[in-house]
């Protein structure tokens, strides 16, 4: 075993890390600030560090093609959309209309709107309606964990080859190296049966993405763990 070289972040450490990363602009603070305001569900919005790290990863591809699946308030879109080469497209499918009226409030006083799409619907009947073909160049999956192998089959045919395939929430605050649970669903509270579905859901999309010989991967310990995954040329 590999002597463990990972710095835990403090609450203090995280905050010098983004004061020295690439900073979220007004319009990602004022986005952040209203999502903040619709109480616990804000925790699905991912932080600007990882922000910082989609927008800069498509400016070092110089991605013109992109799809998110979970847009929530719209924060991770538009951090991928600022990373957009010219004349970029990002494509997002989520199925919440009030979330999507927030983001694309969001993406207007940003000025991306004209780079995003936003598709109301389940993100799987959005996607198996896409060409075939291999265009697009980077992808970001954040969104229901029991779809996550569907989502990156589906998406892994339509990357080009060195295109790259985000998955968030990999390690799961932890619970992904949790024993598994043996006792019957009836004996659980509905939180811990759903927590748990979610991740052996987890469990299943790493060890599917480790074990795919059509890509390289690696998981990232960046807010709950984010696998960075490269089709292969």
């Amino acid at each position: 075993m590999c002597a463990l070289k990972t710095t835990p972040v403090t609450a203090e450490l995280y905050d010098y890390l983004t004061a020295h990363s690439l900073p979220a602009d007004d319009a990602q603070r004022r986005l952040m600030e209203r999502t903040a305001r619709l109480g616990p569900v804000a925790r699905m919005q991912i932080g600007p560090d990882e922000g910082a790290f989609l927008t800069l990863l498509a400016r070092l591809m110089g991605a013109r093609r992109a799809i998110e699946i979970g847009t929530f308030t719209g924060y991770s879109s538009l951090c991928i959309a600022r990373g957009l080469a010219p004349g970029g497209h990002l494509l997002c499918c989520d199925v919440d209309q009030e979330w999507g009226r927030i983001a694309r409030e969001a993406w207007a006083q940003a000025g991306v709107a004209d780079r995003i799409e936003l598709r109301l619907g389940p993100a799987l009947e959005t996607l198996r309606a896409l060409a075939p073909d291999p265009v697009v160049d980077l992808a970001f999956i954040d969104a229901d964990k029991e779809n996550y192998v569907a989502y990156y089959e589906e998406l892994l045919p339509r990357m080009r080859p060195g295109g790259a395939v985000l998955a968030d929430n990999v390690l799961w605050r932890g619970h992904v190296v949790d024993p598994v649970v043996d006792a019957p669903p009836a004996e659980l509270s509905a939180t811990r049966r759903a927590r748990d579905a979610d991740t052996r859901a987890i469990r299943e999309f790493n060890a599917h993405v480790a074990a795919d010989g059509r890509v390289e991967a690696v998981i990232l310990s960046i807010g709950d763990g984010v696998t960075l995954i490269r089709k292969r040329d």
